[in-house]
Protein backbone atom coordinates (compact mmCIF):
# COMPACT_ATOMS: atom_id res chain seq x y z
CA UNK A 1 0.00 0.00 0.00
CA UNK A 2 2.96 2.17 1.00
CA UNK A 3 4.73 1.63 -2.63
CA UNK A 4 1.38 2.63 -4.28
CA UNK A 5 1.28 6.02 -2.56
CA UNK A 6 4.58 6.67 -3.35
CA UNK A 7 4.49 5.75 -6.62
CA UNK A 8 1.10 8.08 -7.32
CA UNK A 9 2.94 10.88 -5.60
CA UNK A 10 6.21 10.67 -7.61
CA UNK A 11 4.15 10.79 -10.55
CA UNK A 12 2.00 13.44 -9.72
CA UNK A 13 5.00 15.25 -8.51
CA UNK A 14 7.11 14.86 -11.72
CA UNK A 15 3.38 16.08 -13.69
CA UNK A 16 3.32 19.45 -11.91
CA UNK A 17 6.91 20.46 -13.24
CA UNK A 18 6.68 19.46 -16.32
CA UNK A 19 2.88 21.76 -16.37
CA UNK A 20 5.59 24.61 -14.49
CA UNK A 21 8.23 23.87 -16.98
CA UNK A 22 5.81 24.24 -20.19
CA UNK A 23 4.49 27.07 -18.85
CA UNK A 24 7.51 29.11 -17.61
CA UNK A 25 10.40 28.67 -19.97
CA UNK A 26 8.97 29.81 -23.72
CA UNK A 27 8.88 33.39 -22.03
CA UNK A 28 12.24 33.52 -20.46
CA UNK A 29 13.18 31.82 -24.23
CA UNK A 30 11.74 34.62 -25.62
CA UNK A 31 13.48 37.15 -23.53
CA UNK A 32 16.75 35.74 -23.50
CA UNK A 33 16.64 35.80 -27.45
CA UNK A 34 15.57 39.18 -27.72
CA UNK A 35 18.82 40.63 -25.61
CA UNK A 36 20.85 38.38 -27.38
CA UNK A 37 19.27 40.12 -30.93
CA UNK A 38 20.31 43.57 -29.48
CA UNK A 39 23.83 42.91 -28.31
CA UNK A 40 24.16 41.11 -31.87
CA UNK A 41 23.15 44.60 -33.78
CA UNK A 42 25.40 46.71 -31.37
CA UNK A 43 28.51 44.60 -32.10
CA UNK A 44 27.71 44.37 -36.28
CA UNK A 45 27.43 48.02 -36.37
CA UNK A 46 30.35 48.98 -34.31
CA UNK A 47 33.92 48.40 -35.78
CA UNK A 48 36.01 45.81 -34.84
CA UNK A 49 38.34 46.93 -31.31
CA UNK A 50 36.19 50.14 -31.06
CA UNK A 51 34.30 49.89 -27.36
CA UNK A 52 30.79 51.05 -26.97
CA UNK A 53 30.49 54.57 -25.65
CA UNK A 54 28.06 55.57 -23.01
CA UNK A 55 25.33 58.49 -24.57
CA UNK A 56 25.68 61.55 -23.03
CA UNK A 57 22.25 63.53 -23.01
CA UNK A 58 22.67 67.33 -22.22
CA UNK A 59 20.44 68.94 -19.82
CA UNK A 60 17.66 70.44 -20.94
CA UNK A 61 18.05 73.70 -19.00
CA UNK A 62 21.78 73.76 -20.67
CA UNK A 63 20.27 72.85 -23.93
CA UNK A 64 18.23 76.04 -23.62
CA UNK A 65 20.84 78.31 -22.19
CA UNK A 66 23.15 77.98 -25.18
CA UNK A 67 22.64 81.04 -27.47
CA UNK A 68 22.56 80.62 -31.02
CA UNK A 69 26.21 80.96 -33.37
CA UNK A 70 25.96 84.29 -33.92
CA UNK A 71 26.60 85.62 -37.70
CA UNK A 72 29.06 88.37 -38.50
CA UNK A 73 28.16 91.28 -40.62
CA UNK A 74 30.23 92.05 -43.49
CA UNK A 75 32.69 95.07 -42.96
CA UNK A 76 30.78 96.93 -46.15
CA UNK A 77 27.64 96.16 -44.63
CA UNK A 78 28.12 97.74 -41.42
CA UNK A 79 26.07 100.47 -40.40
CA UNK A 80 27.62 104.01 -40.65
CA UNK A 81 26.99 106.95 -38.47
CA UNK A 82 24.61 109.27 -40.57
CA UNK A 83 26.18 112.62 -40.72
CA UNK A 84 24.23 115.82 -39.69
CA UNK A 85 24.21 118.92 -42.17
CA UNK A 86 23.23 122.39 -40.88
CA UNK A 87 22.63 124.91 -43.11
CA UNK A 88 24.18 128.17 -43.08
CA UNK A 89 24.46 131.67 -44.74
CA UNK A 90 25.25 131.24 -48.74
CA UNK A 91 24.19 127.63 -49.00
CA UNK A 92 21.78 127.03 -51.82
CA UNK A 93 18.61 125.26 -50.80
CA UNK A 94 16.29 123.63 -52.91
CA UNK A 95 12.65 123.61 -52.00
CA UNK A 96 9.98 121.34 -53.76
CA UNK A 97 6.51 120.93 -53.17
CA UNK A 98 5.74 117.11 -54.69
CA UNK A 99 1.55 118.07 -54.85
CA UNK A 100 2.33 121.72 -55.63
CA UNK A 101 5.09 122.37 -58.13
CA UNK A 102 4.47 125.53 -58.95
CA UNK A 103 5.61 126.46 -55.22
CA UNK A 104 9.27 125.20 -56.23
CA UNK A 105 11.92 127.48 -55.60
CA UNK A 106 16.21 127.42 -55.18
CA UNK A 107 17.21 130.17 -52.72
CA UNK A 108 20.44 131.26 -51.26
CA UNK A 109 20.48 131.73 -47.55
CA UNK A 110 21.16 135.43 -47.33
CA UNK A 111 23.46 137.27 -44.67
CA UNK A 112 20.66 137.10 -42.25
CA UNK A 113 19.99 133.80 -42.35
CA UNK A 114 16.72 133.72 -44.18
CA UNK A 115 15.25 132.96 -47.18
CA UNK A 116 11.85 133.88 -49.34
CA UNK A 117 9.55 131.82 -49.99
CA UNK A 118 6.28 131.77 -52.11
CA UNK A 119 3.34 132.65 -50.20
CA UNK A 120 4.57 132.37 -46.66
CA UNK A 121 7.67 135.38 -46.99
CA UNK A 122 10.85 134.91 -45.18
CA UNK A 123 11.84 131.90 -43.47
CA UNK A 124 15.04 131.59 -40.93
CA UNK A 125 16.98 128.65 -42.28
CA UNK A 126 20.36 129.19 -40.86
CA UNK A 127 21.29 126.79 -38.15
CA UNK A 128 18.76 124.45 -38.84
CA UNK A 129 19.06 120.81 -40.54
CA UNK A 130 17.27 120.49 -43.76
CA UNK A 131 14.82 117.86 -41.89
CA UNK A 132 14.27 120.72 -39.62
CA UNK A 133 13.76 122.99 -42.04
CA UNK A 134 10.87 120.46 -43.49
CA UNK A 135 9.36 120.40 -40.75
CA UNK A 136 8.87 123.81 -40.16
CA UNK A 137 7.67 124.51 -43.74
CA UNK A 138 5.13 121.81 -43.36
CA UNK A 139 3.58 123.86 -40.23
CA UNK A 140 3.86 127.05 -42.60
CA UNK A 141 2.31 125.97 -45.36
CA UNK A 142 -0.46 123.75 -43.65
CA UNK A 143 -2.90 126.88 -44.19
CA UNK A 144 -1.95 127.01 -47.90
CA UNK A 145 -1.66 123.52 -49.23
CA UNK A 146 -3.07 120.20 -47.85
CA UNK A 147 -0.01 117.66 -48.81
CA UNK A 148 2.43 117.73 -45.86
CA UNK A 149 5.16 116.54 -48.25
CA UNK A 150 7.55 118.87 -48.65
CA UNK A 151 11.41 118.40 -49.72
CA UNK A 152 14.44 120.25 -49.09
CA UNK A 153 17.86 119.64 -50.55
CA UNK A 154 21.18 121.04 -50.54
CA UNK A 155 22.48 122.27 -53.85
CA UNK A 156 25.26 123.95 -52.98
CA UNK A 157 27.01 124.60 -49.42
CA UNK A 158 30.48 126.13 -50.90
CA UNK A 159 31.11 130.02 -49.90
CA UNK A 160 33.03 132.50 -51.01
CA UNK A 161 36.13 134.66 -48.73
CA UNK A 162 38.37 136.80 -50.01
CA UNK A 163 42.50 137.27 -49.43
CA UNK A 164 44.46 140.30 -50.13
CA UNK A 165 47.73 142.07 -49.33
CA UNK A 166 50.77 140.63 -48.60
CA UNK A 167 49.99 137.48 -49.89
CA UNK A 168 50.95 135.39 -52.63
CA UNK A 169 47.85 134.98 -54.34
CA UNK A 170 45.02 137.49 -54.00
CA UNK A 171 41.64 137.02 -54.99
CA UNK A 172 38.88 134.76 -53.98
CA UNK A 173 38.61 131.26 -51.88
CA UNK A 174 35.73 129.22 -52.23
CA UNK A 175 35.11 127.13 -48.95
CA UNK A 176 32.65 123.90 -48.65
CA UNK A 177 33.62 123.95 -45.15
CA UNK A 178 34.53 126.08 -42.01
CA UNK A 179 37.66 127.94 -42.72
CA UNK A 180 39.42 130.19 -40.62
CA UNK A 181 42.04 133.37 -41.04
CA UNK A 182 45.17 131.08 -41.47
CA UNK A 183 43.58 128.06 -43.57
CA UNK A 184 42.35 130.84 -45.89
CA UNK A 185 46.05 132.39 -46.11
CA UNK A 186 47.43 129.18 -47.18
CA UNK A 187 44.53 128.46 -49.80
CA UNK A 188 45.76 131.81 -50.82
CA UNK A 189 49.82 130.61 -51.88
CA UNK A 190 50.47 131.63 -48.19
CA UNK A 191 52.30 134.91 -46.67
CA UNK A 192 54.80 137.23 -48.67
CA UNK A 193 57.33 136.37 -45.94
CA UNK A 194 59.93 139.16 -47.39
CA UNK A 195 56.84 142.04 -46.43
CA UNK A 196 54.18 140.21 -44.64
CA UNK A 197 53.19 141.41 -41.13
CA UNK A 198 51.49 138.04 -40.10
CA UNK A 199 50.84 139.80 -36.54
CA UNK A 200 48.50 142.03 -37.55
CA UNK A 201 46.52 140.33 -39.93
CA UNK A 202 42.84 141.86 -40.49
CA UNK A 203 39.62 140.72 -41.48
CA UNK A 204 37.04 142.79 -42.49
CA UNK A 205 33.32 141.70 -41.91
CA UNK A 206 29.96 143.08 -43.21
CA UNK A 207 27.19 142.58 -40.90
CA UNK A 208 23.75 144.28 -40.92
CA UNK A 209 24.55 146.99 -38.63
CA UNK A 210 27.99 148.04 -40.29
CA UNK A 211 31.30 146.68 -40.97
CA UNK A 212 33.21 145.50 -38.16
CA UNK A 213 36.91 144.73 -38.38
CA UNK A 214 38.74 141.89 -36.13
CA UNK A 215 43.11 142.14 -35.69
CA UNK A 216 44.46 138.54 -35.65
CA UNK A 217 47.60 137.72 -34.54
CA UNK A 218 48.72 134.72 -36.71
CA UNK A 219 52.11 134.74 -36.10
CA UNK A 220 51.34 133.62 -32.56
CA UNK A 221 49.64 130.53 -34.06
CA UNK A 222 52.33 129.74 -36.63
CA UNK A 223 54.83 129.65 -33.86
CA UNK A 224 52.68 126.89 -31.88
CA UNK A 225 51.15 129.38 -29.65
CA UNK A 226 47.15 129.70 -28.64
CA UNK A 227 44.93 132.73 -29.33
CA UNK A 228 42.18 134.09 -31.12
CA UNK A 229 43.97 133.60 -34.54
CA UNK A 230 43.58 129.87 -34.85
CA UNK A 231 39.79 129.49 -33.64
CA UNK A 232 38.65 132.15 -35.68
CA UNK A 233 36.10 131.33 -38.01
CA UNK A 234 35.45 132.97 -41.34
CA UNK A 235 32.26 134.20 -42.92
CA UNK A 236 30.96 133.74 -46.38
CA UNK A 237 32.25 136.87 -47.94
CA UNK A 238 34.77 137.63 -45.15
CA UNK A 239 37.66 139.83 -46.59
CA UNK A 240 41.40 138.73 -44.62
CA UNK A 241 43.78 141.74 -45.22
CA UNK A 242 47.66 140.61 -44.42
CA UNK A 243 49.51 144.12 -43.96
CA UNK A 244 53.10 144.85 -45.00
CA UNK A 245 55.52 145.07 -42.39
CA UNK A 246 56.84 148.65 -41.14
CA UNK A 247 60.26 149.31 -43.11
CA UNK A 248 62.98 152.11 -42.62
CA UNK A 249 64.41 152.86 -45.60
Amino acid sequence: MKKAIDSTGSLNLRALEHRLASRVLPPLALIAAGLLAGCQSDVEDRPIGVAAQPAVTQPAAMQSAVPPPAVAQPAGLAAKPEETITLRESDVVKVSFPSSPTLDTTQQIRRDGKITLPLVGEVDAAGLTPQALEKKLVELYAPQISSKQITVEVESSSYPVYVTGSVQRSGKVLADHPITALEAVMEAGGFDTAKANTKAVKVIRREKDGVKTFKLNLQDVLDGKSGAGDLFELKPDDIVFVPERFTWF
